[in-house]
Parts: structure tokens; C-alpha cells; sequence
């Protein structure tokens, strides 16, 4: 048997994410944080400094801004080899100016006519894409542009000929699209996936679904043919449930410094888990990289595998800070 060359291979976008200091507004913005990021990206590149062989399709542009996020990715260990550059196109960009009650933290988005969204079938290295264990797919990259949606559409396809497992994060954003446009967008990828990531909250807004996260959970597999469905459950924490059980894993407790970037930090933890065959301790390694991330600003985990065990048996270690 063959063994594939990956064991996660993803396709989205690179962005830069532009920040105010918490207490500041971008409106009188005298300085901007500068941080790396992509949601597909940011999964892969923390299961690359876990250990395992990760690659990412994308296309950035051969500017000094397309560089600084491939210099970032390639030191986490994630394989850029597929990346398309561009002479003439621009990278997405996102501002965020944090918040703090009565106000909560505001994203804008700066994507329009990216290198990416303008990326067609042609551009993609398919036996590249297709060479490995799990297609990891976000919710977040259906609607960019047809042609993007065309592209994710047939790599399920393929992935699903080829006997490939996917994996898809839901990651709704209220600024991209509707939820009615998001609920008909992603029905067919519902269908096709064999491990689902949906946050409680997106599952309440897109289908109106309540109750307690046991019947969410149950309510989202009645959408799905995935064998395992993943739900976040926000401060409370993450449930899973494989069709035969269901586990809660609580959240840890941690003093948040930044949100952004913990859903990706918790599918990745997820996955580390579920690479081991073990989608249950998943769960404990998908509270903890969530942990670290918010506690630290930026979309990014900066932790090894011997780190992350290390955490994950202290006693103390709902304190990750």
C-alpha cells in the first residue's frame, strides 16, 4: 500500500491581519500590530508543528506582503510547494479593533479581487492536493468566488473517488454571506464529509437549532453523513460525537487576551487527536491549543507536540499563559 505523502492537505487564503492596541479604534488608528494568518492555513500549519505532513494550496502575489505570509508558514514546517504567485495580484486583508464590554471585538475585511478568489481549476496541482490521508475544507472559502466554490466542490468530488477523508469547518461569517446563502452553499458539502466542525452558535443562527449541546449535535447530524461531528460550545467548551457516543470537554480556564484564530487552534488540536486515531482525545488537545491561542495575541499556536503533552498532563494546566 502506498503510503501518502501527507497526512492533511488544505486549500484557502492568505491574509494579513491588521490590529489597533486593545482601547484603540481604527478610525484614529496611529499604529497597526501586524499578524500572519488564514483559517486553512493557521489548522495546517499547527498540525505541521505537531509532526505531521501538511501541505496547502493557495495563491499569494510576489510582493514583499505574499512573502511575509509564506516566510511565516514555512517555519512551521507547512509545505508551500503548491503555492501559485502572482505578478499582479493582492492579498486579502483584514482590521480588527478589539473590544471589551458594553462593545465586543469588530473585523472588517479587505478581499475583494485577491490572487486567491481569482484562482480557477487550472491553477491547482491536483495529484498534489490528492496525496494524502484527510482534505481539510472551511466553510469560510465557499462563497469568495464562484470560482473558488467550483474548485472546492470538485476537490470533494475527487477526494471522495479516491477514497480520501475530508474534513469540514463551517467558520459562518456574517460580513461574507447570509445564513440562508450559507445553509443552501454548504448542503452539498454536508453530504460528502466524514468529520464536521460546527460551532454551536453558527448552527443556532444558519438552522435555528436549540436545546442542550447534546441535541445540537444530534440535530446537525440529522444534516450530515459524516461519521463524526465536532461542535464548539464557546466558553463551555467542545462535544463530539462518533454515532455511537458523545464526550463534552470542558473549556479551560484561562484569562482571554485575543479570540481571533481559536476556532482553527481547537480543529487543529481536534485533528491532532483524530491523526492518532483517537477523536476523543482529540477533544483535550482541541480545548488546550484553543487555550493557548487565546491567551496570547495573533491567530498563530507557537507549541511543539512534546510541549502540548507536556501541558496537557500538568495538573495546573487550565492556566496556559
Amino acid at each position: 500500500m502506498t503510503i501518502p505523502r501527507f497526512d492533511v492537505t488544505t486549500i484557502g487564503e492568505g491574509q494579513l491581519r491588521y490590529s489597533v492596541p486593545l482601547g484603540a479604534h481604527l478610525e484614529r488608528a496611529t499604529r497597526l500590530d501586524v499578524n500572519v494568518t488564514g483559517t486553512e492555513a493557521n489548522v495546517t500549519s499547527l498540525l505541521a508543528r505537531l509532526g505531521w505532513r501538511c501541505g496547502w494550496v493557495s495563491a499569494l502575489p510576489s510582493n514583499p506582503f505574499g512573502r511575509r505570509v509564506a516566510n511565516e508558514y514555512a517555519q512551521s514546517g507547512l509545505d508551500l510547494s503548491a503555492l501559485v504567485w502572482s505578478e499582479n495580484g493582492r492579498l486579502a486583508i483584514y482590521y480588527v479593533e478589539f473590544g471589551t464590554p458594553p462593545q465586543g471585538t469588530q473585523v472588517y475585511y479587505d478581499r475583494k479581487g485577491t490572487c486567491f478568489v481569482n484562482m480557477t481549476r487550472d491553477d491547482i496541482d491536483w495529484e498534489y492536493l490528492l496525496d494524502t490521508r484527510l482534505l481539510h475544507i472551511s466553510g469560510l472559502s465557499v462563497p469568495l468566488s464562484p470560482s473558488i466554490n467550483a474548485i472546492l466542490a470538485e476537490a470533494v468530488d475527487r477526494a471522495k473517488a479516491a477514497g480520501i477523508l475530508i474534513s469540514f469547518d463551517m467558520n459562518y461569517r456574517s460580513r461574507i454571506w447570509t445564513t440562508d446563502e450559507a445553509a443552501e452553499a454548504i448542503a452539498p458539502f454536508l453530504g460528502a464529509v466524514d468529520l464536521l466542525f460546527f460551532a454551536r452558535g453558527d448552527a443556532e443562527r444558519m438552522y435555528g437549532f436549540s436545546g442542550a449541546p447534546e441535541d445540537i449535535v444530534r440535530q446537525l447530524g440529522d444534516l450530515t453523513a459524516a461519521s463524526a461531528i465536532v461542535t464548539s460550545l464557546g466558553s463551555e467548551g467542545i462535544i463530539a460525537w462518533d454515532r455511537q457516543s458523545m464526550r463534552i470537554e470542558s473549556a479551560k480556564n484561562i484569562q482571554v487576551i485575543d479570540r481571533i484564530g481559536a476556532g482553527d487552534a481547537m480543529v487543529a488540536g481536534v485533528l491532532h487527536g483524530w491523526l492518532q486515531g483517537d477523536l476523543f482525545k482529540g477533544l483535550r488537545y482541541g480545548v488546550l491549543t484553543a487555550a493557548l491561542c487565546l491567551t496570547h495575541y495573533g491567530d498563530a499556536v507557537y507549541v511543539t507536540r512534546a510541549e502540548l503533552e507536556d501541558l496537557l498532563d500538568r495538573p495546573d494546566a487550565d492556566i496556559v499563559r
